[in-house]
């Protein structure tokens, strides 16, 4: 399992926006100079965070994007959600049915769930529990508590900037 690269610029973009005052907006150029990568390829990721009511864009001159709730709302969950999708990580196709040692393959019901399948599920059901815990606001805020006085001003200036 690997979530794709687009999920580390999702919370890596979303970090700065938590600070952004209220009713101001960053745009789509500004986000993708600080990280090094295309508007266009961040455009597609701030798609998918729009759809998923992360954030919100807001038209015009000085349009751009802010936050669409308070980051202690947005999980990590919903953040990975957001860029990889709703499918679960395991998709039991029940192979077992065709082994050649079954004799009668409607024995496995909704009462005999595939032992393999149930066990991935929990697992995954677990690390989902983990990162719905986690927020927006408590990564901004374990990180955000290491940076110099310096860094802060800096990101602040940033920020009023863009």
């Amino acid at each position: 399992m690997q979530f794709s690269i687009g999920v580390e610029y999702a919370f890596h973009s979303l970090f700065y926006m938590v600070d952004l005052p209220e009713h101001k907006t960053i745009g789509i150029k500004d986000i993708a100079k600080l990280h090094g990568i295309t508007e266009t390829y961040l455009s597609k990721i701030f798609s998918k965070l729009r759809k998923a009511g992360i954030v919100r864009s807001i038209a015009g001159v000085n349009g751009g994007y802010e936050l669409a709730k308070g980051a202690e709302n947005i999980s990590f969950w919903d953040i990975i959600e957001a860029i990889e999708g709703t499918s679960r990580l395991f998709h039991c196709i029940e192979i077992r049915k065709k082994n050649i040692f079954v004799n009668d393959p409607s024995i496995f019901t909704d009462k005999c769930p595939c032992l393999i399948k149930v066990v991935i599920q929990e697992a995954e059901d677990l690390m989902r529990n983990q990162l719905k815990i986690k927020s927006l606001r408590w990564l901004h805020e374990q990180v955000h508590k290491d940076f110099s006085v310096e860094k802060r001003k800096a990101i602040a200036d940033w920020l009023k900037d863009v």
